[in-house]
């Protein structure tokens, strides 16, 4: 017979049971709000410790949020503005860094306007994060792996010591996207939801590296190499940074901020093309001029890196897509180095993705999260279709559970 567990018969006749399954940034903020409300808190987690993608997420430098003013940032989220912007308000970057304060962990913005924790790293806000947890009361149940609901509309989690059923007032669903496997994200949750009715859309890798087919020429010469001070454009959206070349095609920070655009007109099309400016602070005007000086007896790559400061990856990428009648004519090859075309061949897995697009949508939840289709269970964070970009923007939408 599976077990039950019941609420404490010695809470506060106004203290409600609640369960939070999924331990990320988004289902303890829930049960952190929750247990401050007075509240009894039970959280449920498949894997064996908390946290697993939010401690990747800080390998290298946690970026918990960003300190630009709130009209840019809140427009970092797209058509999910409306719906997110009255969270993010509420909850949004000063408050945030305010919350970390109150943890122990002091923050800074780094010159990009991203915010860091001064340790970077995210376990030791996660350890003070879950002190704060147990000290409000709340208990956490790992390898405990949800399964739906029973015929009693009690939730079902499958553990190592048999089936385990809980009933609570409130139910928060908290399980994540679809990348990332290994660490907990595996989307499973999708046909529980859908086969309840609750409609959900695909899942769609986002901030997602690219496949290009590049020749074994470019990738023995490239691979790992960063391609700095860029512009990269898809389909009317311009963004200025930098990328990396990987065996597989192209991935970092600026093909991240553009993805979601390069993902869906690949998706509608089965082709997308990315168009690079390789000398952004350089008109054309000045980069025709410049080409177009005697090169003596310059080879062609020394003498794109004398006359324009390009360096051997910016070269490389020239020679690896320009048609060898525009590299010999120098008006034509100037517009190219201002225009040059990327051809995509495909977005990375899923898996790979640092986050996912796609989920439960919109239209199954009311103003506070909350499932339409079943009063008292809310789903937040990475499960419900919404994206942004990196920068932080992610873990604030997140955090961002305002309205419980």
């Amino acid at each position: 017979m599976p077990h039950i567990t019941t609420a404490d018969t010695n809470a506060p006749t106004t203290a409600k049971t609640a369960i939070v399954i999924g331990a990320g940034p988004a289902g303890l903020m829930a049960a952190e709000r929750l247990a401050g409300a007075g509240h009894n808190i039970i959280i449920y987690e498949a894997m064996p410790s908390a946290g697993r993608k939010f401690l990747m997420a800080g390998k290298s430098g946690l970026n918990i949020t960003h300190s630009e003013d709130m009209e840019t940032f809140l427009s970092r989220y797209g058509t999910s503005r409306a719906r997110l912007g009255p969270h993010l308000r509420a909850f949004g970057p000063a408050e945030i860094r305010a919350w970390c304060e109150g943890l122990g962990v002091e923050t800074f913005v780094g010159s990009s306007g991203r915010v860091f924790p001064k340790v970077m790293k995210a376990s030791p806000l996660l350890r003070a994060w879950l002190r704060r947890l147990a000290d409000l009361g709340c208990t956490i149940h790992y390898r405990h792996k949800w399964t739906g609901w029973d015929v009693n509309d009690h939730a079902v989690f499958s553990t190592p010591d048999g089936t385990v059923t809980t009933k609570a007032d409130i139910t928060i669903l908290a399980l994540g996207g679809g990348s990332w496997k290994k660490l907990g994200s595996n989307g499973a949750w999708m046909k529980i939801l859908t086969d309840a009715g609750i409609a959900c859309n695909p899942f769609k890798p986002a901030n997602c590296g690219f496949d290009v087919r590049w020749t074994d020429h470019l990738i023995e010469k490239c691979a790992g190499s960063p391609v700095k001070a860029v512009t990269l454009t898809c389909e009317g959206q311009t963004v200025r940074g930098e990328f990396v070349i990987a065996k597989t095609g192209i991935e970092g920070s600026a093909v991240y901020a553009v993805s979601a655009t390069l993902r869906d007109t690949w998706l509608q099309t089965g082709s997308a093309t990315l168009t690079l400016d390789l000398t952004p602070d350089r008109d054309l005007a000045d980069v025709t001029a410049r080409l177009a000086k005697p090169r003596g007896k310059n080879s062609l790559g020394n003498h794109l890196r004398k006359a324009l400061g390009l360096d051997a990856t910016k070269i490389a990428l020239i020679f690896e897509v320009t048609p060898r009648e525009v590299l010999n004519d120098p008006a034509k090859l100037a517009s190219a180095i201002k225009s040059l075309p990327l051809p995509i061949a495909r977005p990375r897995p899923l898996d790979e993705a640092i986050s996912t697009a796609g989920g439960v949508a919109w239209k199954e939840l009311d103003d506070n999260l909350q499932l339409v289709k079943r009063p008292g269970t809310y789903c937040l964070g990475e499960m419900v279709d919404w994206e942004a970009p990196t920068g932080g923007y992610l873990l604030s939408g997140c955090l961002s559970v305002n309205t419980l």
